[in-house]
């Protein structure tokens, strides 16, 4: 697990191999992630939007972005949390992906972006 904490806000990342939907034969590699964001700040903040930037170990690259996360763009309160996972696909065995997240306080609607921390996505056999 990786986390990192930004003006109050504390995102934690886990990763799962999902070898039942993957298809190393076609090149393709999914992995689920699991996402904590806790609000450890004074204030209750919106999560607006998400930006990640993903690697394959064959030098590619992608970016993805949007509104919220899985449909939902939560509010959380001061000293909790919300957790959601969700998946990735990639073209090689090995990869990883970091961004971050556009939070707004609640109290003043003031912008400011949380980094989601660089975690690795690996598939087991290749930690022998």
């Amino acid at each position: 697990m990786v986390t990192a904490i930004t003006d109050g806000i504390k995102v934690s990342v886990e990763t799962i191999y999902q070898p039942e939907y993957s298809n190393p034969a076609n090149e393709h590699f999914m992995f689920a992630y699991r996402v904590e964001i806790s609000n450890l700040s004074d204030y209750p903040v919106q999560l607006m939007r998400r930006q990640w930037f993903i690697f394959d170990s064959n030098s590619s690259s992608r970016e993805v972005e949007g509104e919220g996360v899985v449909g939902l763009q939560p509010i959380i309160e001061p000293g909790e949390s919300h957790v959601y996972v969700s998946g990735c696909n990639l073209k090689t065995d090995m990869g990883s992906m970091q961004g971050k997240y556009l939070m707004k306080r609640i109290v003043d609607d003031a912008e400011f972006d949380v980094d989601i921390p660089e975690f690795q996505l690996v598939a087991p056999y290749r930690l022998n």
